[in-house]
């Protein structure tokens, strides 16, 4: 519990001989009973106070450590809330914490890449960002607009002095500066979206040419159903894998092929879609047939995508007419291949080698977008220097590009923003 109150009602429902909550030092971990509005027993647990403004929210905070099992935690809840407590909103007790100023917003946004971290690299990323990295350089491009703002306001309130060459010269290098400052943070856009929501990798081909198992090889274990009987796959799967460190989102998709069902016929249109917006698509092939050159994708986007030949049933003997293809040869039934697959699909993602320079640093979608604005505006107002032109349109620039920085660490009144930011945390954290 976290807030005003939050000691007094810890008071009604936790009983412990000689010990009083509102006595109790903070950071001391006490052993009682919690009991319902009734005085009846519910369980033996450990509470812990938190005094503010040292605590997770900067609030008056109360941990109540009870046994685990749904009944248990539910009772204890619910006494709570006889007591005087009511259940946290998604993302409260972080947006406390933000309000109270014991983070930044790209710290608070940290939080959720956190919990939802997958491989050991987006875990690391989220520490860094958890720890003010982020913030850190935000806040320093922040400082080098406002102090540039200053500036100009000072030659808007005084016009007869005008702005002197020295001092133009010094303020649009300021804004340069945090144009570079703002292109390199948007360069890590991509590594954060990999990351935060994994590389997208569809599985397709003709039917029967071994998508299923190729998934559940890489899975390692059987997800997917496998046969013989052509269209067994109608609807797509879908799956995570960790593939050296890197998130990666496998679908395993329908064969592409002229359907002549309905359901088959949906299997298809579901399969191209995902092809469509794939990062990566592996076009498994069957080497023991003899080759077909027709291309199953249809064309348009689906020709656009990167794409890998997975040579697959190597076990069954190599038609000659694949001979002279390139691609990557695996058996799923003899399990090779496995790891010059991996190979291939982090180079051809871009991605071989990957590894974070010392920062860590890997901004989302929203913190892209305010750079770029900042960006934008930045070089916009160093442009109008330049040109000789009068302060009051030059800070109206600056402002802008305030603004957009001040966006990504929260040092905006922007209530709305808040509330769409957290409104994606889960209940309570």
């Amino acid at each position: 519990m976290s807030g005003d109150g939050a000691v007094e009602i810890a008071e009604k429902v936790f009983r412990s001989s000689g010990n009083r909550v509102a006595e109790l030092p903070q950071r001391l971990q006490v052993l009682g009973n919690v009991v319902d509005k009734d005085g009846e027993y519910i369980d033996r647990v450990l509470l812990t106070v938190f005094r503010a403004p040292a605590s997770y929210t900067g609030e008056d905070t109360v941990e109540i450590s009870s046994h685990g099992g749904v009944l248990v935690s539910a009772a204890v809840l619910a006494a709570l809330v006889d007591a005087g407590a009511r259940p946290a909103e998604p993302g409260e007790f972080t947006r406390r914490a933000f309000i109270n100023g014991k983070m930044d917003l790209t710290q608070a946004e940290a939080v959720m890449d956190l919990i939802g971290a997958r491989t050991s690299l987006a875990l690391r990323a989220a520490n860094r960002q958890m720890e003010g990295k982020l913030g850190f350089r935000v806040e320093a491009m922040r400082v080098q607009l406002l102090e540039a703002l200053a500036h100009l306001e000072a030659y808007i309130d005084f016009p007869e002095e005008g702005i002197d060459p020295d001092s133009s010269e010094r303020i649009s290098k300021r804004m340069l500066e945090v144009s570079v400052d703002a292109r390199v943070l948007i360069d890590t856009a991509e590594e954060g979206r990999i990351l935060r929501e994994g590389l997208s990798i569809v599985i397709a081909g003709l039917p029967n040419a071994g998508k299923s198992s190729l998934l559940n090889l890489l899975l390692g274990f059987e997800r997917a159903i496998v046969s013989d009987a052509e269209g067994t796959t109608r609807d797509t799967i879908e799956e995570m894998i960790n593939i050296r460190g890197i998130p990666v989102r496998l679908i395993d998709t329908a064969g592409l092929r002229k359907a002549k069902e309905q359901v088959e016929k949906e299997g298809v249109h579901r399969a191209r879609r995902e092809v469509a917006g794939a990062d990566l698509v592996l076009h498994v092939q069957d080497v023991s047939l003899d080759r077909d050159d027709s291309s199953p994708f249809s064309g348009g986007q689906d020709e656009e995508v990167r794409r890998i030949a997975v040579l697959n049933k190597t076990d069954l003997g190599v038609h000659p007419s694949w001979k002279e293809m390139e691609g990557v040869r695996i058996s799923c039934v003899q399990e090779s291949g496995v790891e010059m697959l991996k190979d291939a699909i982090l180079k051809e993602a871009g991605l071989a080698g990957f590894e974070f320079g010392s920062e860590m640093i890997a901004v989302n979608a929203r913190h892209r977008d305010c750079l770029q604005r900042a960006c934008h505006y930045s070089e916009k107002a160093a442009g109008l220097l330049k040109s000789g032109e009068s302060p009051e349109f030059v800070a109206i620039d600056v402002r802008e590009a305030l603004d957009a920085v001040g966006g990504i660490v929260g040092k905006v009144d922007a209530e709305e923003l808040l509330g769409e930011i957290f409104s994606s945390f889960c209940i309570g954290k």
